[in-house]
């Protein structure tokens, strides 16, 4: 496997801007948005061109995000793909090299799990089986059963990431937040059970329809907002 699986991408920096109302989001979203469609043609891109490795590397940061920064989660993916350790390490190995990932160790057999899973003969077949489902919605759900580690925000956030779930959304507190602030949800759940995480996915996505910004653009306007720049 080549070093450096995935491209690594710089963090882009953005003014800020109003976003208490809809006008003020859609000025800023149209300030940003030759950003937004950057990332996503590169996101296209990891589908299109990428290898079985370079799939799979993307679900290890997926992996490693919860509670923890993405920068931070992307670094130690190139740290260990720099180190030819993600395909053969085992999880404390794994461990003792990631940092600035919480909960490494649980995290660390997490990736041996799911590179379990996809491994089939000596070759790692995550692209291929992840294309024989023709449904995004099904394979979101075959991906939280089969992959401990993974719930519907990592699910929504890895396959955005390969190019082919841009219109799931990815939930957290800061989305919430600002949805909330927006008008498009009444309010911030306590827990997201599976059932309120898709009411509110199905909320987001009539929000977006309303006010003409892709479903696919508004986790990045949204982070732009919390953070000044577009990441992963």
């Amino acid at each position: 496997m080549k070093k450096n699986p995935v491209i690594k991408i710089d963090f882009l920096k953005t003014p800020t801007d109003d976003f208490s109302t809809v006008e003020g989001l859609k000025k800023y979203w149209k300030s940003i948005k030759p950003l937004i469609e950057q990332r996503e043609k590169h996101f296209a891109d990891v589908w299109k061109n990428g290898s079985e490795e370079e799939i799979f590397a993307e679900l290890v940061f997926c992996l490693f995000t919860p509670q923890s920064k993405a920068v931070s989660c992307w670094a130690a993916v190139n740290n260990l793909a720099d180190k030819n350790m993600i395909f053969k390490a085992s999880a404390d190995e794994i461990a003792k090299t990631i940092s600035g990932v919480r909960f490494h160790s649980n995290k660390s057999r997490f990736v041996i799990g799911a590179r379990a899973l996809f491994t089939a003969g000596n070759k790692m077949r995550i692209k291929e089986k992840l294309a024989s489902f023709n449904d995004i919605y099904e394979l979101r759900e075959w991906i939280i059963k089969n992959i401990k580690g993974i719930g519907y925000k990592e699910a929504g956030h890895f396959l955005r990431n390969i190019g082919i779930g841009k219109d799931l959304a990815i939930l957290d507190r800061h989305i919430l937040k600002n949805l909330k602030v927006l008008g498009a949800i009444k309010e911030i759940p306590k827990t997201l059970t599976p059932k309120i995480y898709k009411e509110i996915e199905s909320q987001m996505m009539d929000f977006c329809k309303k006010i003409k910004i892709p479903m696919s653009h508004m986790d990045m306007v949204l982070w732009c907002k919390e953070s000044g720049g577009i990441f992963k």
